[in-house]
């Protein structure tokens, strides 16, 4: 089956720098009872986003005009703890993240926004602390996420390898899911029961 296919992304970046953001943050408890993906961009940081009226919240970084069209979230460190749901990285995926920039994310988290077509890029704290400065200076800094390289980039920055699973690197770059990936050797097993028939 297809899946986001995922080569090289050029975009800019908004910066969450909380730590310790887990998946409650992400996406609410009250959320979770639907079974598909369709709106749940609009409830990304729901109780962060919107105030007690369902305003907007202002003083949050995704209602400011710097955010609008971003494509890569760079956040703090232990992004994504909490909860196993696999809605968090559905959220993310439908507020339009390509891609999330943390010192380190939780395990679960990771794997289910690799099955998602969100690549967690995991660098150093200090290459961290380098993109948020060079962030600071330029709201408009365009980072690029090279995942056949498996690097990130930014103006001034030599690209920085981050580790991601062969498997899933795989599937991303080819755009299949899983099960896409072993329906690709379909002939072969077909081939190999006609042998063993």
């Amino acid at each position: 089956m297809s899946a986001p296919k995922f080569t090289t992304l050029t975009a800019r970046c908004v910066v969450l720098s909380n730590t310790d953001v887990d998946t409650d943050q992400i996406i609410p408890a009250r959320f979770l009872k639907v079974t598909d993906k369709l709106g749940l961009g609009e409830k990304l940081f729901c109780d962060w986003r919107y105030l007690d009226d369902g305003s907007p919240n202002p003083a949050f970084i995704l209602n400011q005009p710097e955010a609008k069209g971003t494509k890569i979230l760079v956040a703090g460190n232990n992004f994504g703890c909490g909860s196993s749901r696999e809605h968090a990285p559905w959220a993310l995926v439908g507020w339009g993240f390509q891609a999330v920039i943390s010192p380190m994310f939780a395990d679960i988290f990771k794997g289910n926004s690799l099955k998602n077509g969100l690549i967690p890029v995991v660098i150093q704290p200090a290459a961290h602390a380098a993109l948020l400065a060079a962030r600071a200076k330029n709201h408009d800094l365009p980072v690029t996420v090279d995942l056949r390289a498996s690097t990130v980039a930014w103006p001034g920055q030599a690209p920085i390898n981050f580790p991601i699973d062969p498997f899933s690197r795989t599937c991303l770059l080819d755009g299949v899911d899983e099960l896409g990936y072993l329906q690709k050797f379909a002939g072969q097993a077909q081939a190999y029961e006609a042998r063993h028939a």
